[in-house]
């Protein structure tokens, strides 16, 4: 069994010139589109046999369709979703209680396309607030390829906010792209062995061996799989994966058991 803890899709009126203008920013070539029935497909076609959709409201105008809709097909053919909320959110509180209510495991920030360092005393509070209820927290971390210039997700930035957050927030924020996209290093040096999940989005075909460096070090019990689709493929993502050079007790944990437990499946 497989869940690919880090999926995207959008409705399908607007995927194709999503997909388009995100290829165009990031100079890089979606292996899908992003609709959620191309997802289904490719979950039957030897992908993944559960994944999460994790979606980025860029406006507070967003949450509530973003939510509503997540709520009503959350679970549908294996496919689970996240909340979405900004920082700039009117009221925090109310958001959160309807992420909780309506059965969502958890919550997707995006500093970069939020326009938000991750410090941040909005971001703080969110987190602080999501944790409360019980909600897990994803987090874009490191350089993302759209926005190369201003990194809004540092290791540095998650120490100041697990220390702010000392006992509030411990085991329920996961950190995508093995906790900081481009920065293995620093993560083997600061993050590792901290109270955090790390999932393997988008960065296992880059430097797969430092992915198994991280995993020895922080330890397979927090680790994800996950493959960023439609950026990545689920298929081969699988694939490159099990060749990894840790234990086959580890694998199972991260492909499977990790997201189960979280997934409450």
């Amino acid at each position: 069994m497989v869940i690919d803890f880090h999926t995207h899709t959008f409705p399908d009126k607007i995927a194709e010139k999503s997909i388009s203008f995100l290829e165009r920013k990031g100079g890089i070539k979606a292996v899908c589109s992003a609709t959620r029935d191309t997802l289904v497909q490719v979950m039957n076609s030897g992908g993944a046999d559960v994944s999460v959709v994790l979606p980025v409201a860029t406006s507070p105008k967003q949450e509530r369709t973003i939510n509503s809709l997540s709520a009503e097909i959350n679970g549908k053919d294996n496919v689970f979703y996240f909340g979405a909320i900004h920082p700039d959110c009117e009221n925090v509180e109310d958001t959160l209680d309807f992420i909780k209510a309506s059965g969502l495991r958890g919550i997707k920030l995006h500093p970069d396309y939020q326009g938000v360092y991750f410090d941040d005393a909005r971001y703080v509070k969110i987190m602080a607030e999501a944790a409360k209820r019980g909600l897990y927290i994803v987090t874009h971390s490191g350089v993302d390829i759209a926005y190369p210039d201003d990194i809004h997700c540092t290791p540095e930035m998650v120490l100041n906010v697990l220390e702010r957050l000392d006992g509030i927030i411990n085991g329920k924020l996961i950190l995508a792209h093995m906790g900081s996209y481009g920065a293995p290093e620093e993560v083997l040096l600061k993050l590792c062995g901290r109270d955090v999940f790390m999932d393997t989005a988008a960065v296992l075909d880059l430097y797969p061996e430092k992915c198994a460096g991280i995993i020895k070090k922080h330890g397979a019990d927090r680790i994800l799989f996950a493959t960023d689709s439609p950026w990545k493929s689920q298929k081969a993502y699988i694939a490159l994966f099990n060749s990894l050079d840790i234990p086959d007790s580890d694998k199972e944990k991260i492909l499977y058991e990790n997201g189960r437990k979280i997934l409450n499946i």
